[in-house]
């Protein structure tokens, strides 16, 4: 093998992704562990996660031990599925292959340059201790932000010292939390190795040195500020201070229930709560706010109704609350929220709460009533930045309105706070009263209009 990067184009037949400078030095760096925190779509997974990973498997460990063993990694078994097994399988073909794959232990067997097997395995680190009880040449650690915080150093790190292995970080930051603190640790490092090569070495771009420049314009016609910085720029944002920094009463404040169209879809969306009990309803609308202009072809999602029971309430009550008010509504009804189901509410007794929901609904809106409930919930820095940039994007184009009854979801949007200290989750504690409105609207939006809803790129390699 040499230090170029394989012409490998006409066998796999990829998409070449053009040359980068950065992305050249880190393909050659000599590090024993590199850390890559650059933006979205910009092809740090496809480069250090994927080709790298088949390269260093194809060049095996010289021949010091009987075969070479590395993992590929993302929070979840279903994420790191999801991000590498097909194109792994791509790239490394059946002429490469030791003996077939094992579909169930995702994991791939084949050849290097010394006639030993290299073993690929892809993992999940929801469970870390997947890598304890054997040895590893190498590690990828996908999404690294989002995994918890003990896993390099009580699981991974401890697997690499038997044969001294390398490990890459990957990802795009998380606020500061624990890679903040990796990367950080790193840049200040000045430890070498025997040959007096750096032990860590960190490595940055932005997304806007690779995509398509109309790309760029939309994502930032999508996207808000901060998310902007920290998906695009791959930069460390901090966030504090209020939960929806974007919401602002004299834009976001409207009349918008004067264009209610009773035949239009309508959308019912839950947070399940004692109390206080809650719903909001909103409609997509092409009237927006007085001082915006609207776009061609796009919506304003709108906020023409809330349910509010403060005490003793459940989610029967909140039903019967909608009934009341929007059971004349003649168009199709879509009911997002909570993918829990509230388990510690209504549930108990007669039911999980979307049963609830279902019982008190179907005999008002029959077949013209859908459920688009995920079996998980998003993760809540994913839902707030996706309702932040519906707000406004960081051209200023607002695409939100809430009607000025809904004094409750105002007063929501101007006091959900972030919890100090921490990566950008919402402060749940100062004022029970809070969240659950915003929490609702949040579940539409980030299933609707999620900040990155573009598939990753297949494997791409350099020209």
């Amino acid at each position: 093998m040499t230090n170029n990067p394989p012409k490998v184009n006409s066998i796999f037949n990829v998409q070449p992704l053009k040359y980068h400078e950065v992305q050249a030095a880190m393909w050659l760096s000599p590090a024993r562990f590199n850390i890559v925190y650059a933006g979205r779509r910009s092809g740090k997974t496809e480069i250090e996660g994927k080709r790298k990973f088949v390269k260093k498997a194809l060049e095996g460990n010289q021949g010091k031990f009987p075969n070479w063993r590395g993992f590929v990694s993302a929070p979840t078994r279903q994420q790191a599925k999801d991000i590498y097994w097909e194109d792994l399988k791509a790239l490394c073909p059946k002429s490469l292959r030791a003996r077939p794959v094992s579909e169930s232990n995702l994991t791939i067997y084949i050849y290097n340059r010394y006639g030993t097997i290299s073993e690929l395995h892809v993992l999940g680190m929801d469970r870390p201790e997947r890598v304890e009880g054997r040895p590893w040449d190498h590690g990828e650690l996908d999404e690294y932000g989002n995994m918890k915080e003990e896993t390099w150093g009580a699981h991974v790190r401890p697997a690499l010292s038997d044969r001294r292995g390398t490990c890459s970080f990957v990802g795009v930051p998380e606020g500061r939390n624990h890679y903040y603190d990796l990367v950080k640790n790193a840049e200040a490092s000045t430890l070498v190795d025997k040959q007096g090569r750096k032990v860590w070495a960190t490595w940055h771009w932005l997304s806007e040195e690779i995509l398509e420049e109309d790309e760029i314009i939309q994502a930032k016609m999508d996207l808000d500020e901060l998310t902007y910085e920290q998906e695009y720029c791959g930069s460390f944002v901090v966030f504090s201070g209020l939960a929806y920094y974007k919401f602002n009463s004299k834009v976001h404040v409207s009349n918008c229930k004067q264009y209610y169209d009773p035949k239009a879809p309508f959308i019912f969306c839950f947070d399940f709560n004692v109390a206080p009990g809650t719903a909001t309803v909103l409609q997509e609308m092409t009237d927006w706010p007085i001082s915006q202009t609207p776009l061609l072809g796009q919506t304003c999602t709108s906020v023409i109704g809330e349910v509010f029971i403060r005490r003793n309430s459940n989610t029967e009550k909140v039903c019967d609350k909608l009934i009341e008010q929007w059971g004349e509504h003649q168009g199709l009804v879509f009911c997002y929220g909570d993918a829990t189901g509230g388990a510690g509410g209504s549930a108990k007794v007669k039911g999980s709460d979307w049963d609830l929901i279902k019982q008190k609904l179907y005999p008002v809106f029959g077949d013209r009533l859908t459920f688009k409930v995920k079996k998980s919930n998003p993760r809540e820095r994913a839902r707030i930045n996706s309702v932040n940039s519906r707000l406004m994007s960081m051209i200023g184009d607002v695409k939100f309105q809430i009607d000025a009854t809904c004094v409750n979801t105002i007063k929501d949007f101007e006091g959900v706070k972030i919890l100090e200290g921490s990566i950008g989750e919402i402060d749940k504690k100062s004022d029970s009263m809070l969240s659950h409105l915003t929490d609702g609207i949040g579940y539409y939006i980030s299933r609707e209009y999620p900040v990155v809803r573009f598939a990753r790129m297949k494997t791409q390699f350099w020209k």
